[in-house]
């Protein structure tokens, strides 16, 4: 992909403040809308009269469209140029945010959401590319930080902003808030960026190599998706689902590394400190979307916190990313961006692991407090792995190399969400039964306090009832507690991974 024209230099004053927010502005929508709506599915469904199963194809079809692609950001940009790409995506996005907010049937908000996922997709790693292109080499680590506020942030407040527009507004505000943010992106991109609009190059379409990446990830979506509600490989979906997605993944790999134009330069991955990086980034965003997803939905589900209650909660993990973002970025360039990681690995960690001990007793800031010291650590992480994976490529290769990084984001919280949330829900499971069998005749405790509460008034069945949220609510206790602890402990693999990478980690123009 050809670069930034070499005769313009970096930007200056308010059109260096104003291109930087424009972009972070045009990634912050694509991060946010990946999980804005979970909080509203209930009402979607109620609304547009579909189950509340059917309802969480909003959040899956988005999702599915934004990984088939994320990949394909390197051919478009080689294609049409990159400042043409991520205008014409802003703008679709945001058209398509509308659409979403006036479907008038559940159909159209599916299709609406898998035009936005596909728009948003390009959004995220041209920002990355036309901001680094943007500041001189010396200053790319700051504005690598003002950019990861709008990673680290946006999935974090999502929930929060989504739940108080359900609970005061609609739902269908929640697509609206886009519409003023993606004027202002586009405004910007036709004035201050398209001068600095890259040449755009004449090449095929791998239609073979689009194909299989698109069956490829619908599988591995699908399968992530349903895998929990029928229970994993004991279902023949789920298995076939499993099949088809390897086999045309293998394919896939094997087409595109002998393909004259591939749609996807997977060469990238021979890059020792690219590979690394975007390996780190995955089992990360599997930590990271672990605790993101369950806390909220531990809170409401056992503790009777409402949506925007559970959203400010964990809302707290992205306070110190304002302020963290930039200062490490900007000091990125004197320190050893390994060791960077590491002290956000065991930042992450300490508070992961050190917080896994909740009591049935637990309250709002004790969750919100958990969620503070967990986004500190990821403050020092997701920055100077991705400034690890840039590093020594060209000027020429940033959008397909961010798009591939982005990529590897995407299915690392798709794994992160099914795996940590199936795994939390069969360990409640087991827990529950584990305890329900101390509910015997021949366990004194277990008699006393039954009979206790049947002097209190209660009914036999009554009994049995509150015995059982008790359980209830302990077991889940105990497996948030686990959740807390395996997602700690999945971060700390990473100090032996992330060691093998090579300095210098600077780009090349």
């Amino acid at each position: 992909m050809s670069a930034i024209p070499a005769d313009l230099p970096p930007l200056r004053g308010f059109a260096l403040v104003l291109a930087t927010f424009a972009l972070g502005l045009g990634s912050f929508m694509s991060f946010l809308d990946l999980s804005i709506a979970n909080v509203s599915v209930p009402q979607i469904a109620g609304n547009l009269a579909v189950s509340p199963t059917q309802g969480t194809w909003v959040i899956t079809t988005y999702a599915m469209a934004e990984a088939i692609s994320l990949p394909l950001t390197g051919w478009l940009g080689k294609r049409f140029g990159l400042v043409r790409v991520f205008g014409i995506s802003t703008f679709i996005f945001t058209v398509a945010s509308v659409m979403c907010s006036l479907s008038p049937t559940f159909a159209f908000l599916v299709v609406s959401r898998a035009i936005q996922g596909m728009a948003g997709a390009s959004m995220v790693p041209l920002a990355q590319a036309l901001l680094i292109s943007c500041y001189p080499p010396h200053k790319r680590g700051f504005a690598l930080g003002m950019w990861t506020i709008t990673a680290i942030t946006a999935p974090i407040v999502a929930p929060l902003i989504g739940g108080w527009i359900t609970e005061n507004l609609s739902w269908r505000w929640v697509f609206l808030v886009n519409v003023p943010f993606g004027l202002i992106v586009v405004s910007v991109m036709a004035t201050i960026m398209r001068p600095r609009e890259t040449q755009s190059m004449r090449i095929p379409v791998d239609w073979t190599g689009l194909i299989l990446l698109t069956v490829a990830v619908m599988s591995l979506q699908l399968m992530l998706d349903q895998g929990n509600h029928l229970d994993w490989f004991n279902s023949p979906l789920i298995i076939a689902l499993a099949c088809v997605a390897g086999i045309s993944a293998i394919v896939f790999v094997i087409w595109e590394l002998t393909d004259e134009h591939p749609i996807v330069d997977l060469r990238l991955f021979k890059r020792r400190n690219f590979a690394i990086g975007s390996l780190c980034i995955f089992l990360g965003m599997i930590s990271f979307f672990g605790t993101l997803v369950t806390l909220p939905l531990w809170m409401q589900s056992y503790y009777g916190y409402t949506s925007l209650w559970a959203g400010k909660a964990i809302a707290t993990g992205g306070l110190f990313a304002v302020v963290l973002g930039p200062l490490v970025g900007a000091n990125l360039h004197r320190l050893d961006a390994r060791l960077v990681v590491t002290v956000g690995v065991i930042g992450f960690a300490a508070a992961a692991i050190g917080s896994g001990r909740f009591t049935p007793e637990v309250d709002f800031w004790t969750v919100a407090q958990t969620r503070l010291w967990i986004g500190i650590g990821i403050s020092f992480f997701f920055l100077p792995l991705t400034a690890i994976s840039m590093s020594g490529m060209h000027s020429t290769e940033f959008a397909a190399a961010s798009g591939l990084n982005n990529f590897v984001r995407i299915l690392g919280s798709s794994f992160g969400t099914a795996v940590m949330v199936s795994s939390w829900d069969r360990h409640g499971i087991g827990q529950h039964a584990l305890m329900s069998e101390q509910i015997n005749p021949y366990s004194p405790a277990a008699v006393d306090y039954l009979e206790r509460l049947q002097a209190l008034g209660l009914p036999p069945d009554a009994t049995l009832a509150q015995v059982d949220r008790m359980i209830n609510v302990q077991s889940y206790l105990n497996a948030t507690n686990w959740t807390l602890w395996t997602s700690g402990l999945l971060m700390l693999v990473l100090l032996v991974i992330i060691w093998w990478a090579r300095p210098p980690f600077v780009a090349k123009n």
